[in-house]
């Protein structure tokens, strides 16, 4: 029986590195054993902010990959300004600590690149890509966003040839947290809705990460959201011993805005209170970080104990997460972020290390922390739980018992979410 073949339409692709890139190199991994071949299209000088060259070795040399170039508005920023480099990874500078030209870049990338920087990209990839669907017989198309431009190659597509359209939403649209940040006027900010409502309202499925991202696109749209979350992989990382420090570690970047003041004040505290605890912390930061999130740290006395370790390779980040004591996982106090699950929650639980998780009241996140039973999750406001917790776990780490216990992960096992897809893309 011949394969079905499914086109990929992603920005974020090898040797693209961080969370972005994930999701659609695991599913187009795993997607030929349910017999589909995936085809994946990708621009071929795409100005990523985050390079990955270990995730090359990932990519079946046997995928069909096709690339055409794109035209990257932020590559010229750079010549003016490096903030266009933090901007592209979503670290945003508070409001009164914005300079002159980030606040015009960020009117610019808001108001004249709708939906966002990559619409040039949307034309060129449409004239391409018609040629290729038909002469490869291919009937079904997945667009990823963000950029949510690219769901704007899917729309013409599916009007031009009629293919079947899914539209893979790994983030929100107008209702993420950076979007309010974008300085929009109120022209603009219409042009985004109308341009999410039309979309919505076009594709024949919509696939989700979150079921409060389900909830929201409900109410625009009667047409099917399913929801597939993000999820894990088998790694071949082996640590054969922990850290002998008791350390929290935070995986991924940490924007401006994720900056738990209770979680400084707790670990400000604890230091005071026992002179053991305060030569045995220590706190990994792996990935960006935002100058606010230092200065924070720096405020509450916590810069002895702090190992800014920057960026790292996917397999890096695995090695420290198996290593470390603790994880943390932040997220921003915020009603937007309720339905935002972090792809490095599912990497995290398989990790075997309890995990801190501080959030928004009813998020998702929270949910899935406990019914997998890998950590405890706290709002901004549960100073003593919180506090409480961490000294518990350091006793356990100086009995050396600190461990977990987690139940149901099977469930989030990339290769058991790409069944899901697959039942999507060719449904019984």
């Amino acid at each position: 029986m011949d394969k079905k073949k499914v086109l990929i339409i992603t920005y974020y692709w090898p040797p693209a590195g961080g969370p972005g890139v994930q999701r659609w190199l695991k599913f187009v991994k795993y997607l030929p054993e349910f017999n589909i071949e995936p085809i994946v299209y990708c621009p071929s000088n795409a100005n990523y902010p985050i390079l990955d060259q270990s995730l090359q070795s990932e990519v079946d040399p046997s995928i069909t990959i096709l690339q055409q170039p794109i035209k990257e508005p932020y590559k010229l920023a750079q010549l003016f300004s490096k903030k266009s480099k933090t901007i592209s990874k979503g670290i945003i500078a508070e409001k009164n600590k914005q300079s002159l030209i980030e606040r015009l870049m960020l009117f610019v990338r808001g108001n004249f690149f709708i939906p966002d920087a990559r619409k040039n990209w949307v034309k060129p990839s449409v004239n391409y890509l018609s040629t290729y669907i038909l002469d490869f017989n291919i009937d079904t198309i997945i667009t990823s966003g963000p950029p949510h431009s690219l769901h704007l190659i899917g729309i013409q597509l599916q009007q031009k040839l009629g293919v079947k359209w899914i539209a893979d939403f790994r983030d929100p649209w107008t209702s993420i947290g950076y979007h309010k940040q974008l300085k929009l006027t109120k022209t603009s900010a219409k042009k985004h809705k109308n341009l999410e409502y039309k979309v919505l309202n076009s594709a024949n499925q919509i696939i989700v990460t979150s079921p409060s991202t389900k909830t929201e696109f409900e109410q625009i749209t009667n047409q099917s959201i399913s929801v597939i979350t993000n999820g894990y992989d088998k790694e071949e990382v082996v640590v054969n011993q922990l850290d002998k420090k008791f350390t929290l570690s935070h995986i991924g970047s940490l924007l401006s805005k994720r900056n738990p003041q209770v979680l400084w004040k707790v670990l400000q505290d604890l230091k005071q209170e026992d002179q053991d605890f305060a030569n045995q912390f220590q706190l990994n930061l792996v990935g960006s970080v935002g100058e606010e999130i230092l200065q924070s740290i720096a405020k509450f006395d916590l810069t002895n104990g702090l190992n800014n370790v920057g960026y790292l390779t996917h397999i890096e980040a695995i090695e420290y997460q198996k290593k470390s004591q603790l994880l943390l996982l932040i997220e921003i106090d915020s009603e937007d972020t309720k339905a935002i699950i972090p792809g490095k929650i599912f990497e995290y639980m398989v990790a075997n290390r309890p995990i801190i998780a501080i959030g928004p009241k009813g998020a998702d996140v929270a949910s899935i922390i406990k019914d997998t039973n890998t950590g405890v999750f706290f709002n901004y406001q549960e100073y003593e739980a919180l506090k409480q917790t961490i000294k518990n776990h350091f006793e356990a780490y100086k009995n050396n018992n600190l461990s977990t216990n987690p139940v149901g992960l099977q469930r989030y096992s990339r290769r058991q979410l790409t069944k899901k897809l697959a039942s999507l893309i060719t449904p019984c």
